[in-house]
């Protein structure tokens, strides 16, 4: 099979996998693109399943790559938070495809809270289906270990029957309910919506002013919306955008994209146990380089 054909048919599986272990659509790319000019030199005639050894590849890198990387996630000023994955419509007979492998905020998040052997395995054995005999192969572990494995990370991340991150929520009536309390200055009917241990996440990275600490507790979170609105830090240009399959805001200020508001819906209808705020403008990218490309968002000035 000639590369092109390998790139065109399995570049989506492949991203796929590189950013639910990295978290991070501009590091999945580089993967991607790298790992690819490495195919480019090499000889896989001898390979029979060809799939196989392309998800074994990037999971391998993958790992390298967390493992390097680990020292910088524990330096990390504030929490760290996934970088967002702007969906956008496709008109491609692969479209249902690629919505199929959406994977909510929510579940992302979680991920990230595994080891990057536990995260592989997870990957590996629940979201790709490999028996554990192949996922043993790829991270070069027993199958007894990988077992072993794969129950921490359930455990870990306290994971629902049947639930491997692509069941979404309906977000639009916090949406709606938030850029009203932006207008008006009253957070009352918005927060309404939130359990009562809400809790908020704000990823800055140092970068940027947020939130070092979560903010627990949907009054406590209306406080701080009422502090930084009080600020004009949510004067602007807000956008609604589908942002990991779900409906999400963006805010621009002087055509700069300032923060991504996403939300994580409860066990109850209309309502949501986490929200997360992204102000790091490194994780803000991609979600830039979307919007310019496609007009798929309704806009308000506020």
């Amino acid at each position: 099979m000639e590369l092109e054909t390998v790139y065109i048919t399995y570049k989506q599986l492949l991203f796929s996998v590189a950013y639910r272990m990295l978290g991070s659509v501009s590091d999945a790319e580089d993967m991607l693109q790298d790992m690819f000019i490495t195919l480019q030199n090499t000889d896989t005639s001898h390979v029979t399943n060809l799939k196989s050894y392309l998800v074994k590849m990037v999971t391998n890198r993958c790992l390298n790559y967390l493992n390097s990387a680990s020292k910088q996630r524990e330096t990390y000023i504030g929490p760290w938070l996934p970088e967002p994955k702007v969906t956008t419509p496709r008109e491609d007979p692969m479209g249902n495809l690629v919505q199929e492998e959406t994977i909510s905020y929510a579940f992302l998040v979680l991920l990230q809270e595994l080891s990057a052997v536990e995260r592989a395995v997870f990957v590996l054995r629940e979201v790709l289906g490999y028996d554990y005999d192949e996922v043993a192969d790829m991270v070069q572990k027993t199958e007894a270990n990988c077992r072993k494995i794969y129950s921490r990370a359930k455990v870990k991340i306290n994971q629902a029957p049947d639930d491997d991150g692509r069941i979404l929520g309906e977000t639009e009536p916090l949406v709606q309910k938030f850029l009203h309390a932006v207008d008006t200055g009253n957070f009352q009917d918005f927060v309404s919506l939130l359990m009562e241990d809400a809790v908020m996440v704000s990823d800055g990275g140092g970068k940027v002013r947020a939130a070092v600490q979560p903010i627990y507790g949907k009054l406590r979170i209306a406080a701080f919306f009422d502090g930084i609105r009080a600020k004009g830090s949510l004067q602007g240009q807000w956008q609604t955008i589908s942002i990991n399959g779900q409906t999400g805001l963006v805010l621009t200020h002087e055509q700069q994209i300032y923060m991504a508001i996403l939300f994580d819906l409860g066990a109850g209808q209309d309502q949501s146990s986490r929200m997360y705020v992204i102000r790091n403008p490194d994780k803000l990218q991609h979600i830039s380089s979307v919007l310019s490309c496609h007009k798929t968002t309704t806009s308000f000035v506020l």
